[in-house]
This record gives C-alpha cells, sequence and structure tokens, in this order.
C-alpha cells in the first residue's frame, strides 16, 4: 500500500520540489502551502509530516503544529520531521517532539532516507 506524506511548507518552489521528489519515491503526497491540512490530519491520514517550522498557520508556527500534533491522542504517533534554516533546529525539535529535524537547505538523499527510515 502506498504510504502518504503531508508536506507542509509555504515556499512554493521548495513545496513543487519536495511534491515531485516524493512521488518519484511511490509517496501519495498531500500539500499544504498554509497549514490548514494540520487541523485535518484524522481525515487526511498522512503516514509522515514534513513541517516548515516558519510556517505561519493563524498564529501558531511550525513547532506549535508539531506540539499539537505529539500532544493529541488521535495524531501522536505520527512521526514528524521538521525542516528549517533555524539555528537551534535540534533544540526546537526536541522541545515539540519531533522525530528528527532537517536542516535547509538539506541534501535529497539525506531527506528521503529521513522519511523512509522513520516509516519502517
Amino acid at each position: 500500500m502506498q504510504k502518504r506524506i503531508l508536506i507542509i511548507e509555504d515556499d512554493p518552489d521548495i513545496l513543487e520540489m519536495l511534491n515531485i521528489i516524493f512521488a518519484e519515491e511511490g509517496f501519495e503526497v498531500v500539500l499544504s502551502p498554509t497549514g490548514d491540512e494540520s487541523d485535518q490530519l484524522t481525515a487526511i491520514k498522512p503516514d509522515i509530516v514534513l513541517l516548515d517550522i516558519r510556517i505561519k498557520n493563524r498564529g501558531q508556527n511550525g513547532a506549535a503544529i508539531c506540539t499539537k500534533i505529539k500532544s493529541d491522542f488521535e495524531t501522536h504517533y505520527l512521526p514528524v520531521i521538521l525542516l528549517s534554516a533555524e539555528k537551534d533546529l535540534a533544540v526546537i525539535g526536541k522541545k515539540c517532539g519531533a522525530d528528527a529535524v532537517v536542516s535547509k537547505p538539506f541534501d535529497i538523499n539525506h531527506l528521503t532516507a529521513k522519511v523512509k527510515s522513520l516509516l519502517s
């Protein structure tokens, strides 16, 4: 069965690049340029979430969205990978409960390997 990945990223170029990469890797890709889909996780049923930390969603950034995902009984099991150029990304990721962090600019092979390892 095809794995579903939710990508929450506000940069349209990065979002499209990630869409192409993960579609070619065999994923069903759900794109969210605003983060609104983070409120619909039980309907979308992603297997993993890639989350830009600088996304702005109703006053919440990616770290707040990650905290919400990880603290909700119905979604706490979802692997979340934070993507960002923030210098304290590891600290932010640990605070919000992210399963992994990947710094921008990122190596595509490293990112796809990280996603696959979290899903295995």
